[in-house]
């Protein structure tokens, strides 16, 4: 049964056909599709039963979760789950060879206490690569919109009170999409299933409200998290669990996050375990215009933090360099501040990078003062986050919708 799109008519506008990601929709048609709505959508306030001053980054039970299902075909109609539970056969292809990829987005509450998600466009986008690469349906991007605002519109008294540039936290939002159908043989299903579930969330690393604690990394040089032509640049499950055990490695001798070289020759920087690596040149004189600098590789995640960090940094009248990033550059000083960008912490500035000079012996290098997050970091933190969560203007119109979710099209 195919997708009926005749409600999604009324919820959203323009609305144009839906794309596969090889023809995708420009952003102008993104930032077309606003809620039809005669007066501000109905504010559902965060849930006075929780406890919101404590609030972690980890799972938390929410109401439940949209759920879609790829057969014959095509996409079906929304189902809405409650609860937290899924069944799939033993036999699905995604438990047994990996076919699954994810995306992670966020939807903060505004000074009003509407809710609005920030740039889910790109999310859209992504997934719908990631699909590709793994041999599962693109999603129509008006399902994956359709999907995010109803997840979050039943879900809003999960979302945190409004507090300056998000402090209170946010709700986080997974788009999941798997390929559920049993098959013996190692190929693609007859079957799919598309997911979106929430949970609020707290700071992942303290970064919340424009405090940002540095934090130390520790660089793995024994394992290769991607290798030159594979599937680095997709946001694909089977990435992530390999590097488990070295992160659990790391953070028992007292690093936070872990960074991994290029595979090929490991002489360049490709990304942080969970996020992008981006630095701060070192001005050659004082009253140079700050310079951010961005690895260059195929084996890395285009995350949309980072491509947020570079527009901030343009309006800012800064340089963007996005190139192939020396690691013996970071040794030799050459970056005054150094961040890891990513959905989960916003930005994470780095005190230090730990790294084996030899076999048996380690090297430390100290970042900025080694103790704080830079000036620099520090700045485009506070732009981020305070588009965010609607403390500084959406000049960009990177938050959606525009007039907040609104429960009553959920």
């Amino acid at each position: 049964m195919r997708v009926n799109l005749a409600p999604l008519r009324v919820l959203l506008q323009p609305l144009r056909p839906s794309a596969p990601c090889s023809r995708f929709a420009p952003i102008s048609t993104f930032h077309a599709l606003r809620i039809r709505s005669a007066m501000a959508p109905q504010v559902v306030p965060p849930s006075p039963d929780f406890d919101w001053k404590n609030l972690a980054f980890g799972l938390t039970e929410t109401a439940g979760y949209v759920k879609y299902v790829w057969q014959d075909g095509a996409w079906g109609q929304q189902e809405w789950v409650p609860g937290s539970q899924i069944q799939i056969p033993v036999g699905s292809v995604a438990l047994n060879y990996g076919a699954s990829c994810f995306e992670g987005l966020k939807a903060f509450r505004q000074p009003d206490g509407q809710v609005k998600l920030f740039r889910p466009d790109e999310n859209a986008k992504r997934l719908c690569h990631s699909a590709h690469i793994v041999s599962m349906p693109e999603l129509p991007q008006d399902v994956f919109y359709k999907a995010c605002h109803t997840a979050v519109a039943k879900n809003l008294q999960f979302v945190p009170p409004h507090a300056p540039h998000g402090a209170a936290g946010s709700l986080y939002v997974r788009p999941l999409l798997f390929a559920s159908g049993a098959e013996l043989v190692p190929m693609a299903p007859k079957t799919f299933t598309f997911v979106v579930w929430v949970t609020p969330t707290g700071s992942l690393y303290g970064t919340a409200g424009g405090n940002a604690p540095a934090v130390d990394a520790f660089v793995i040089e024994e394992f290769d998290r991607a290798a030159p032509r594979g599937v680095g640049h997709a946001k694909l499950a089977g990435n992530y669990a390999p590097v488990f055990r070295h992160q659990q490695k790391a953070k028992s001798q007292g690093y936070a996050i872990t960074l991994h070289l290029d595979s090929q020759n490991r002489t360049h920087i490709d990304e942080f375990s969970t996020s992008n690596f981006i630095g701060i040149k070192k001005p050659a004189a004082a009253d140079e215009k700050p310079t951010l600098v961005v690895p260059a590789s195929e084996s890395i995640l285009k995350s949309v933090t980072t491509k947020s960090l570079i527009g901030i940094a343009e309006s800012f009248g800064w340089q963007v360099e996005r190139r192939p990033v020396p690691f013996q550059e970071v040794i030799n000083g050459g970056l005054s501040e150094v961040m890891a960008c990513g959905t989960a912490a916003a930005i994470t500035p780095i005190k230090s990078i730990t790294y084996h000079l030899s076999a048996d012996k380690l090297d430390k290098i100290t970042i900025g003062d080694g103790e704080n997050a830079g000036p620099r970091t520090l700045e485009l933190l506070a732009e981020l986050t305070g588009i965010q969560a609607g403390d500084r203007k959406d000049e960009r119109g990177w938050t959606w919708p525009a007039e907040g979710i609104d429960v009553a099209q959920a």
